[in-house]
């Protein structure tokens, strides 16, 4: 009995979570955000009883920006906090959240919602509402599965598409007519990566990415609002995170 108290104390302890990405670009939704720089991704959670908040930032050691290199003298480029809450509705893990993107830019804000299905592949439902700056929707369904190599050492593989959906053209514009609102299956991604646990706190993560347009009207939107006039995007790096 003493034991299973034990146990049920620990559970009900909060957890937390530090970890730092380099990568060799910043790509998000199919949009290319660096160009010729490593970017550097910290982030720290908290999580208890199913609640999580979370920060994140990129800094670009290199900003390319207006057609330059070294453009911009803010290598900060994006504070994001998360708050979410997860639970489970039988083989359903279910996830609401709140995201504030604190950006060089306008900020923006979006709510969201996620349903994983726990079976084989993983299936995975995500949906982001943003009322803010960039109104619209954008909603990503993915697949991933994990390979146990050894016991420290798993090869991680997943893809993922998207559909992105503005409200307006003032949010996003088909490339062709600025005038028409951009809706339509957006980007791909492709990931594999290599978790290698080094103990029981800490964890190295080597990741290889491919990031793809679906449509020729994706292909053009890249192109325009990323930094380097190009669509498609192979990009990687290290992740060492840290369970306290």
């Amino acid at each position: 009995m003493l034991a299973g108290r034990v146990a049920m104390a620990e559970e009900d302890k909060p957890t937390a979570n530090l970890a730092v990405s380099a990568l060799s670009k910043y790509v998000s939704r199919g949009f290319e955000l660096s160009k010729n720089s490593i970017v550097l991704q910290p982030a720290a959670t908290v999580a208890y009883k199913g609640f999580s908040a979370n920060i994140w930032g990129n800094e670009d050691t290199n900003v390319y920006a207006r057609g330059a290199e070294g453009g911009d003298s803010n290598n900060w480029t994006e504070t994001d906090v998360t708050l979410a809450y997860d639970w489970t509705m039988g083989p359903v893990g279910l996830t609401a959240g709140y995201i504030y993107y604190s950006l060089l830019g306008p900020d923006t804000q979006e709510v969201y919602g996620r349903a994983a299905l726990h079976t084989l592949l993983t299936p995975t439902l995500t949906v982001y509402r943003d009322y803010d700056h960039f109104a619209g929707w954008y909603a990503t369904f993915g697949v991933s599965h994990t390979v146990p190599i050894t016991e420290k050492i798993g090869l991680s593989l997943g893809a993922q598409i998207g559909y992105l959906a503005a409200d307006d053209a003032s949010s996003y514009a088909k490339v062709t007519n600025p005038t028409e609102t951009y809706t339509g299956f957006h980007d791909g991604l492709l990931s594999a990566s290599i978790p290698i646990a080094m103990n029981q706190y800490i964890t190295v993560t080597p990741v290889l990415n491919y990031s793809f347009p679906l449509t020729n009207s994706a292909r053009d939107l890249i192109k325009a609002d990323g930094y380097g006039g190009s669509s498609d995007f192979l990009y990687g790096g290290v992740t060492v995170s840290i369970a306290l």
